[in-house]
């Protein structure tokens, strides 16, 4: 803990909001994608939404990096890099390369509480990386911590984005509904995509060495497990050839 009662209690809410989201998750489903339905509250365009629930993680990061004294040293330019890698393409890039149908609206209340959390995270991680991380000094940049979590952010990016090309592919130049992705991390489970976003975040907590990291990624499982569950028995469901060796997450395992 950082001695900041701000930024400690922020933390810790993140942890029992994590908690709580798995309980709401196992008997609800998400109310947006295939799993959207009327009921919520008003929508909105689903591009608009995007950006709007994503960019507090890109923006307000930045805000609390740059105001950091640590801003300038090396190994916390690093973490920026690869924080805003992500982030600058989810909030700035990805909502435009998304096929959506015309007039296509998600649910404001989703989009507020994504928004809402993308800035608590924003907040924790840049803080604490430019601010409380005393450790991301000049001996940090010899650390193997550091280019393990490196190495496993780029293999989770990887996957993220290659699973998320193969969604593009599929739908391109198709009136046609969902159809089963193949290939690549398809060939072991329903959800890489999301696989590939929980491997990022793993190695970005490893290469910070941080608690907020560590509240990340126990956040983005609270929400991506139970919702890759959901998708999983939803094309189970909904599709009599789906392969059945394919797991919903987790290869072999879940």
């Amino acid at each position: 803990m950082t001695g900041n009662a701000i930024f400690d209690y922020t933390l810790i809410g993140v942890f029992i909001a994590a908690i709580l989201s798995v309980l709401v998750l196992i008997f609800a489903d998400a109310p947006y994608g295939r799993h959207q339905t009327d009921g919520w509250g008003p929508k909105i365009n689903t591009r608009l939404g995007w950006i709007l629930m994503e960019s507090p993680a890109s923006l307000v990061f930045l805000y609390f990096y740059v105001t950091g004294p640590n801003a300038t040293n090396l190994a916390c330019l690093v973490l920026f890099c690869m924080w805003q890698l992500h982030y600058f393409h989810r909030s700035f890039i990805y909502p435009f390369q998304i096929k959506v149908k015309p007039g296509s609206k998600t649910t404001l209340l989703v989009i507020l509480l994504g928004a809402t959390y993308c800035g608590v995270n924003g907040f924790l991680n840049g803080s604490y990386i430019s601010t409380y991380g005393n450790h991301l000094n000049d001996a940090w940049l010899s650390d193997p911590r550091l280019y393990i979590g490196i190495a496993l952010f780029g293999f989770g990016y990887f996957l993220n984005k290659k699973s998320d090309q193969i969604l593009r592919d599929l739908r391109k130049d198709s009136t046609e509904g969902y159809k089963i992705p193949y290939g690549w991390g398809y060939r072991f489970v329903s959800m890489p995509n999301y696989l590939g976003e929980i491997i990022t975040w793993v190695g970005f907590s490893i290469a910070a060495w941080s608690l907020a990291g560590v509240s990340f990624v126990v956040f983005t499982m609270a929400n991506l497990v139970p919702r890759a569950v959901a998708n999983h028995k939803w094309y189970q469901e909904t599709f009599t050839d789906y392969p059945k060796d394919r797991k919903a997450v987790f290869p072999y395992i879940l």
